[in-house]
């Protein structure tokens, strides 16, 4: 069985992934029918084999670019994508056809301009520090997240116009998640995506920085957030109440200092907005 016309598109920038891209296209096509799926990978700045790998399936265009940033990509592969509900998926997060089938029927309800899965946050190659922040990061704003952090989101057409030209930004999942409110956004119970964080404190720490200097730029660009940022009293509840250990608390508290000197550092040698990515994260092995 075949479909004449694919249920959706998706974009997958990627920037020196030829160790996760193969595992990301074999976890979002493992039972897609021919043809389901229009898939697009943009190779960003590539020094390595990322388009070579991504051009060893049938079912995926690949298109090579050599210069890097996110936003480029996403626009490049926009351009040849063949239909909607568009998703735009990190090359290093597990997404599989059943969540992606999930995610188009969520975005046919009335009113829902985007959509995105559940995030579910591999720890198991995580260092004990780094495993302590992300764990007590989930307990502060897991049930909070939308279309941010999950590493894919979905857009309709009409979702697209709202988003779409995308300025040159840190996190294009915080602009996509703050343009719409949140009756027009979805977090669908049956999807599911798989990230992988940053494993060393030095990575979350740089991490970190990046986010904060990312919600930063979305406020001067006129996205601010519909919620309240977490404060210290909320932790301090947590820990009250047994559900975040003191040595938990700790930790994350630790980071989120060293997140803060280092955001002020980079602002003040206005290398706030350089284009990165965490590597510690990138791993061919199995999830």
């Amino acid at each position: 069985m075949s479909c004449s016309t694919p249920v959706a598109s998706v974009v997958i920038a990627a920037h020196n992934e030829e160790a996760v891209i193969g595992r990301c296209l074999d976890v979002l096509t493992g039972t897609a029918e021919p043809g389901e799926l229009d898939v697009v990978v943009v190779a960003n700045g590539c020094a390595d084999r990322t388009a070579l790998v991504a051009r060893d399936r049938d079912d995926v265009v690949v298109i090579e670019t050599p210069e890097p940033g996110k936003s480029n990509a996403i626009a490049l592969g926009d351009q040849v994508c063949r239909t909607f509900p568009r998703l735009y998926l990190d090359a290093d997060v597990d997404l599989d056809t059943e969540s992606v089938r999930a995610l188009v029927k969520a975005a046919a309800e009335d009113g829902v301009l985007a959509a995105a899965p559940v995030a579910h946050y591999d720890l198991a190659a995580t260092g004990p520090v780094a495993k302590r922040f992300h764990t007590v990061l989930e307990t502060l704003i897991g049930e909070r997240r939308m279309l941010a952090g999950a590493g894919v989101y979905l857009v309709t057409e009409a979702g697209h116009e709202r988003v779409f030209p995308m300025p040159e930004v840190l996190s294009d999942d915080g602009w996509v998640d703050r343009s719409f409110t949140g009756a027009e956004r979805v977090r669908v119970a049956g999807a599911r995506s798989v990230v992988r964080p940053a494993r060393t404190v030095g990575a979350v720490v740089r991490r970190r920085a990046r986010v904060r200097l990312g919600n930063r730029q979305l406020d001067r660009l006129g996205r601010p957030a519909d919620e309240p940022r977490l404060g210290l009293g909320e932790l301090v509840r947590h820990v009250r109440a047994g559900r975040v250990p003191v040595l938990d608390a700790g930790c994350f508290l630790t980071v989120l200092l060293a997140d803060r000197v280092l955001t002020r550092w980079r602002a003040l040698r206005n290398r706030g907005s350089q284009w990165s990515a965490d590597r510690t994260s990138r791993s061919g092995g199995p999830s």
